[in-house]
């Protein structure tokens, strides 16, 4: 038969392996590892630290399948009592063969050396980050180019716009000038007019870039944080939205930049105005007066959250701005934090986790589900553990593999942030990339983090890969994999872009037949599998076969697992042992085998049934497209 994965010891965050999953200090968590029957593992422990130092627990064999039986492909799983001392709790199992061989299982993968702690599995006993930020779907919204009113056509444009109409080309050279001047009139109550649309996708979260005014289209150097540019409609159409989204059942989630603010700002003004006043201590003033901003851009001047006053206004207490926008009349759900990553962070001075868990508490102390999503686009471990941000934009761990696997090399697209474009890569490069990744933010985390494909930062995803077929692919990892699935406006109807700027492009509303429908519709049902099945919100991930084109991978659950086929090309059938597959039995009854598996949505055509066969489950050949299959 075909390799698979399966043999692998198995381990993951997921309720199938951790019980319960979000546990309270001082109490024990039932931790399982599923081991094959034909692996002489004689032994197994858990290696946790309490207080740093490494202390082992041994593990019971708990069940057993008969290697008969099941043709020798059965499972042995194992129990052990993982005590959660310190709030967040990391540990990996050492596995002892009746060779004397010795193993480590870590979050990444099996490894025969003392691998660092890097990526153990980690359990956290800090409260649990708001379910249906896990269970959603979010809709990302650039104010400026999404729909116009008519109330904007009675609007001035400001003097520093360069005014477009909704139909013109958009300026994406970044030496252009014109680039972040252009003006396209989007407001939100033309986000409103067209929430029906939004909702159809299957969408449970609107995320808005910033409402705050700001000398630019994309409005990331604010003037002030204490109203709505009048250019959107002002305070009035921020309240008419938020009614509207929450009417339908919606969240709507909130943009906020709190590394730096714009050179108008109101408080930046007051800083430069009185170089003894208590303002000044709110940026980072260098002693020749200069200052410290964004990536060079003196228009973005840096804040300084090691001082009081700048922590007061911005992140703590009732009064801040975290907290004034999250109660009515707005009424916002929660905050994506844009460029969280360098947030608090200044040479020697790093107060950035203290930001994300400050933001946290007192986005939560407004509202108890409150979510915040950090912007990062490398490695946010540090950023995440236990009582920091809820979830990243997981741009390394899920969009630069998918970019990587799926990337058309003849694309004009251009790498985000790289002086080289992105490289295509083999399945098991890029299944290796997400597992590491998810073992370096951990399970919880994972979870909560965004899937995306592209945002208003980034080259879109159809001008990567280069056609739709590619893009239904990369559209049903982002649903089937861990993580929560974001679109960026236009992703659905195949809009285009080779670089961030590009990829703002405003919607064509009045050009219904250039939408690629079948997109539109793949989407929409992906999201509708999605919300129908927990082992999709829920599950974990154990993966089962993955060669140069091809990835099969499971989501596992107790409720029952999902199968998921992606493909890049054409390929063969796929052979897995189905007694690997069964789930074991959790609660005292009889463990729960693969019984006739039904196939639930294909991104081509119709889905091919699997076929179980003298113990084997058959994955079908076939061609480029994403199958799924409830076991």
């Amino acid at each position: 038969m075909d390799p698979h994965l399966l043999h692998e010891p198995h381990h993951d965050g997921s309720a199938l392996h951790l019980d319960p999953e979000t546990p309270a200090p001082g109490w024990p968590v039932t931790v399982r590892l599923r081991t094959w029957v034909g692996d002489p593992v004689e032994a197994v422990w858990l290696r946790t630290t309490y207080d740093a130092e490494p202390v082992y627990h041994r593990c019971a064999e708990v069940a057993r399948d008969d290697a008969e039986e099941s043709g020798g492909e059965g499972s042995v799983w194992w129990e052990g009592e993982l005590p959660v001392h310190n709030p967040v709790t990391h540990y990996r199992f050492l596995l002892a063969g009746a060779d004397g061989r010795q193993r480590w299982l870590t979050a990444a993968g099996v490894v025969e050396h003392d691998a660092p702690d890097a990526f153990d599995f980690r359990v956290s006993s800090h409260a649990p980050p708001p379910e249906w930020g896990r269970e959603a779907v979010v809709y990302q919204v650039f104010p400026d180019r999404f729909a116009r009113s008519a109330a904007a056509d009675q609007r001035e444009t400001p003097a520093w716009a360069v005014p477009a109409a909704w139909d013109d080309e958009v300026v994406f050279e970044g030496s252009d000038p014109r680039t972040p001047l252009q003006l396209f009139g989007g407001d939100l109550d033309g986000v409103v007019e067209h929430l029906d649309h939004v909702a159809a996708l299957g969408v449970s979260v609107l995320y808005t870039t910033p409402v705050f005014p700001g000398e630019s289209n994309h409005r990331y150097n604010a003037s002030t944080f204490d109203g709505v540019d009048p250019l959107l409609g002002g305070d009035d159409a921020y309240q008419r939205l938020s009614e509207a989204v929450h009417e339908r059942g919606l969240r709507l989630l909130g943009d906020l930049t709190t590394n730096h603010t714009g050179d108008t700002h109101e408080w930046f003004r007051e800083a430069l105005a009185d170089p003894e006043g208590p303002g000044r201590g709110w940026y980072c003033f260098r002693a020749d007066g200069s200052y410290e901003c964004w990536m060079g851009h003196h228009t973005l001047p840096k804040l300084d959250h090691t001082d009081p006053g700048l922590r007061a206004a911005m992140t703590e207490g009732p009064e801040s701005v975290v907290a004034r926008w999250l109660r009515p009349p707005y009424d916002v759900d929660g905050w994506r934090i844009d460029v969280a990553n360098m947030t608090g962070r200044l040479g020697a001075t790093d107060v950035a986790h203290d930001v994300a868990r400050t933001v946290r508490a007192t986005a939560q102390a407004q509202r108890p589900d409150a979510l915040v999503i950090g912007e990062h686009n490398h490695d946010a471990s540090s950023d995440l553990d236990g009582d920091g941000w809820h979830g990243t934009m997981n741009y390394s761990g899920f969009s630069w593999p998918v970019w990587s696997w799926l990337r058309d090399e003849e694309s004009p697209a251009r790498a985000f942030g790289r002086p080289l474009p992105v490289p295509r890569r083999p399945g098991p490069l890029v299944a290796r990339t997400m597992r590491e990744w998810t073992a370096r933010h951990g399970w919880r985390a994972t979870t909560w983090s965004w899937n995306i494909l592209g945002s208003h930062d980034s080259a879109r995803i159809r001008t990567l890969v280069g056609s739709p077929e590619q893009h239904r692919v990369a559209a049903g990892l982002q649903f089937t994999l861990p993580g929560v699935p974001m679109l960026f406006a236009g992703d659905e109807i195949g809009l285009e872009g080779v670089n961030g700027e590009d990829a703002r492009r405003t919607m064509p509303w009045d050009s219904p037949e250039a939408w690629d429908r079948t997109t539109m519709e793949t989407y929409a049902a992906l999201a509708r599998l999605r919300a129908e099945h927990p082992a999709l919100v829920r599950g974990g991930l154990r993966w089962a076969h993955v060669d140069d084109d091809t990835l099969v991978y499971l989501r596992e659950h107790p409720a029952g697992s999902v199968l998921v086929c992606a493909r890049r090309a054409p390929g063969g059938a796929v052979g897995l042992p189905a007694a690997a597959l069964a789930l074991p039995a959790l609660d005292g009854a009889p463990a729960r085998p693969v019984g006739d598996p039904a196939p639930l949505l294909a991104t081509e055509g119709e889905p091919a049934p699997l076929v179980v066969r003298d113990g084997w489950l058959e994955v079908p050949a076939g061609g480029a497209g994403v199958t799924v299959w409830r076991l």
